[in-house]
């Protein structure tokens, strides 16, 4: 599917090293960051706007300003890319993205980045209640193995069943990073 550029907005979210290295590193954390780049390097050669999210915590492994908060290593960063720090799964809670969407007139977002269970599903249930349509990067979001279920399987049941959510109006679209295209209409 082919995306407006003008209109259209990628969000990276929490692409950080404390999600992407050490103990707890989500699954296939450097595939997963080489998919993101191919996303962001389409939509930033088309005009996107592309905004960098990153989590951050009081303590602990995602404290603000600390090693572990920083972006992920292999993550191709842009000086016209935009940041925005968010303490909950909720990317639009208590921060400025919505805000950042309207002064830019953007009306379809596309979403990757970490984790898939939490700020993932989160944000993109939240962009689907304020009206926008999201395209979920399928191929680039990843979490880690829980009690219950692996990766593969978390991811595999978010992409099913978030573009499966109808009764929001706007939908989402599960679409691999390779086939994403911004183009104009």
């Amino acid at each position: 599917m082919k995306h407006s550029p003008k209109h259209t907005a990628l969000l990276i979210i929490d692409v950080q090293r404390g999600l992407c290295e050490g103990e707890h590193a989500v699954f296939d954390a450097p595939h997963v960051i080489a998919r993101i780049n191919t996303a962001s390097l389409k939509a930033r050669a088309a005009g996107a706007l592309v905004i960098l999210i990153q989590h951050e915590s009081s303590s602990g492994k995602l404290e603000y300003g600390s090693p572990t908060w920083q972006f992920a290593q292999g993550l191709k960063i842009s000086p016209t890319d935009l940041h925005l720090r968010k303490t909950t799964p909720d990317s639009f809670l208590r921060t400025p993205l919505q805000e950042l969407l309207q002064q830019h007139g953007v009306t379809d977002l596309v979403i990757c980045g970490m984790q898939s269970d939490f700020c993932v599903d989160t944000t993109t249930r939240r962009a689907l209640a304020l009206g926008y349509p999201v395209v979920l990067v399928k191929d680039g979001h990843t979490t880690e193995h829980n009690a219950h279920l692996s990766a593969e399987q978390i991811i595999q049941h978010h992409n099913h069943t978030l573009a499966n959510i109808a009764s929001f109006g706007p939908r989402v679209q599960a679409i691999a990073a390779a086939d994403l295209q911004f183009a104009l209409h």
